[in-house]
């Protein structure tokens, strides 16, 4: 039985779609369970854990972030070698994998821990919440390892296009993570430590699924010869990974940042930010969904040196983007109130929130645009403007939170993030035109 997906024949929109909606059910399951697991924790712990726990977003985003990107590097070039057919580069691309993930995971597990209360004494934390963010962080950062094996094993997984698996393990592990939530908190009373235990429990979970799967694909047999130093090999695949994982950290920067002139301005801010966050995660899932997809499709159909699939892909995937924005960014704006009431008890922090999310949802369709297009460029293996967009929006979002939430408040968090989605879609849009033409040109 193969266990592989071609992606490289066959109707575009029939391949891209089939990949696509395991995807979607998976993140959309992600989500449902963070979105579950912070109203267990706001109804179970009160507003304050809350804000403890989504104090460490940002945080989260910089360290386990750099590791997403990383690993999403070393998948693009997984997926490429695949579609070209060489089964060898495969089996080598993955094994450095594990072994530069390996280096990576002890390396961020000690940044992470030692560097978690300083850098939250800079994000100006409330002390009423700081303890609790402390041991949330140290338990998640403890336990980074799981993290970052399910992370790898589900991009080598969806390199060979396999986006079921990765579902499956996720339909698992979630609710194991919200059965141990209630458990720990309504039983054990247990505080934040409670939940982050059941998150890295949940991880390790999923990543063992995704482990057995691997060791049921012929192409993905890997043996000890494969672990072997090849330092061309290795310099190719960090050469794709760090700068996408210099994207990702550079954006949670410009993050750190918000969120340290949020604290600035109380608890409620920050209470109110943590749920935004939660659900803008939620309403963007779609098209953050169809970026991987894209990523997935074009590295293998670049590999294969089929830019005609690449350019149907992309098309496909922006219609994804556009039905998502008018569905999702019209539940935003209008039912922005009900879900803010869902997770919050305090008016102060549903009044915020819900402006937000309604300033969210209108920009909703830029930020949808920016997953396609970003994905795009990084799966044709060009990952340096990308990670230049990351830089962009952090110069974008920085200056914006500083002008104007002394004028206009809360609201200047929502203005923030749609001028940075302007500058960053911009640089994709005409990275992917770029490359595209480049990559026409070389193959035809």
């Amino acid at each position: 039985m193969d266990h592989t997906n071609d992606l490289t024949n066959g109707k575009v929109s029939g391949k891209l779609l089939g990949f696509f909606f395991p995807m979607l059910l998976t993140n959309l399951l992600q989500q449902i369970y963070s979105v579950a697991d912070t109203a267990i924790v706001g109804r179970g712990l009160g507003d304050n854990a809350l804000g403890a726990v989504g104090n460490l977003s940002s945080l989260s985003l910089l360290i386990i972030g750099f590791s997403m990107g990383v690993t999403g590097g070393f998948a693009v070039i997984i997926a490429q070698n695949f579609g070209s057919g060489d089964m060898t580069a495969v089996r080598k691309s993955v094994a450095l994998s594990v072994k530069l993930s390996a280096i990576l995971t002890v390396i961020l597990t000690a940044a992470g821990c030692l560097l978690l209360k300083p850098i939250l004494l800079l994000m100006r934390t409330d002390q009423i919440i700081l303890e609790d963010s402390l041991i949330y962080g140290y338990i998640i950062f403890g336990g980074l390892a799981a993290t970052i094996a399910y992370n790898l094993l589900s991009g080598v997984l969806r390199s060979v296009g396999d986006s079921k698996t990765p579902f499956l393990a996720i339909i698992i592990s979630s609710a194991v993570n919200i059965a141990l939530d209630y458990i720990l908190i309504f039983l054990f009373h247990t505080g934040v430590e409670g939940v982050a235990a059941a998150t890295v429990i949940s991880q390790a979970i999923s990543a063992f699924i995704c482990y057995l799967k691997m060791k049921q694909i012929p192409q993905l047999e890997i043996r000890k010869d494969d672990f072997e130093s090849d330092t061309a090999m290795s310099l190719l695949l960090l050469k794709n990974g760090i700068p996408m994982a210099c994207m990702n950290s550079i954006t949670a920067v410009g993050c750190m940042v918000v969120q340290g002139y949020v604290n600035d301005c109380g608890v409620a801010y920050t209470s109110a930010y943590s749920v935004c966050s939660k659900y803008l995660n939620l309403f963007m899932l779609p098209s953050l969904t169809a970026g991987f997809a894209v990523s997935s499709f074009v590295s293998q159909n670049f590999g294969a040196g089929k830019t005609e699939r690449i350019r149907q892909g992309v098309r496909v995937c922006i219609n994804i983007a556009l039905v998502s924005y008018l569905c999702l960014g019209s539940a935003m704006i209008l039912l922005s109130k009900q879900l803010a009431d869902f997770m919050l008890d305090e008016s102060e922090t549903i009044a915020l929130s819900a402006e937000y999310l309604r300033i969210c949802g209108t920009g909703l369709i830029l930020l949808n645009l920016l997953f396609i297009y970003r994905n795009a460029t990084q799966g044709m293996g060009y990952p340096l403007i990308p990670m230049l967009s990351g830089i962009a929006e952090m110069a974008l979002r920085i200056p914006a939170i500083i002008f104007l939430l002394p004028h206009i408040g809360f609201r200047a968090t929502a203005y923030a993030e749609i001028i940075a989605w302007i500058g960053a879609l911009t640089l994709n849009v005409g990275a992917y035109m770029i490359n595209f033409r480049k990559a026409n040109q070389s193959q035809t």
